[in-house]
């Protein structure tokens, strides 16, 4: 709750004694101890301690690991988590495994077109991007868009962030036609993720 209202130094306390009670509770390596440990390697990173959240980020999913095996989708999670943090750090070619392993996972786990595996197709495209791949993350970010479309519509404003991100695209790749006609399919949806900002 603290974490939600923006909290988080009050929030740290609460996450270690949590942790501390799971450990002690459940053992050092199940898997609710590892969300414990994930839970705090967010919170680390999301008050800016991005090198004390990275051997959390390894520990959580060193546990998702052994304990549920390298292919459940909470190992999935972990692994992208520690993508995330990687690709915070700025370690983009340590985080492209990372976000491909994680895209596998969740396709494996929930199909092409689930939500989930929509996210990590957006989340490899964002980091594809990130490094200057703009040929890589144009058809991931198509994917993403498509799957965001089949699960909430044309004109809702996930669709319009994502086909924003495309459009982006596009336009980086010197296909400024492409990307006005997308935006102009795209419009409601658009205009909704705008006034969601």
């Amino acid at each position: 709750l603290l974490k939600a209202k923006g909290d988080l130094d009050g929030a740290e306390p609460l996450c270690r004694r949590a942790l501390e009670i799971k450990e002690a509770a459940l053992g050092p390596d199940h898997p609710h101890t590892g969300t414990s440990v994930g839970n705090l390697a967010q919170l680390l990173k999301a008050k800016g301690d991005l090198d004390g959240a990275e051997p959390l980020c390894r520990r959580a999913l060193e546990i998702k690991e052994a304990a549920l095996g390298p292919d459940h989708p909470h190992t999935g999670t972990s692994v992208g988590n520690l993508a995330q943090l990687l690709k915070a750090k700025g370690d983009l070619d340590g985080a492209e495994p990372l976000y491909r392993r994680a895209l596998e996972i969740r396709e494996a786990a929930h199909g092409p077109d689930h939500p989930d595996t929509g996210q990590s197709v957006n989340n490899l495209a964002g980091l594809l991007k990130a490094k200057g791949d703009l040929d890589g993350a144009e058809p991931l970010y198509r994917r993403a868009l498509a799957i965001k479309v089949a699960v909430n519509g044309p004109d809702h404003r996930n669709t319009g962030k994502k086909a924003l991100a495309v459009a982006g695209v596009l336009e980086k790749m010197g296909r400024s036609k492409e990307a006005a006609e997308l935006r102009a399919t795209y419009t409601v949806a658009i205009e909704a993720a705008n006034e969601g900002k």
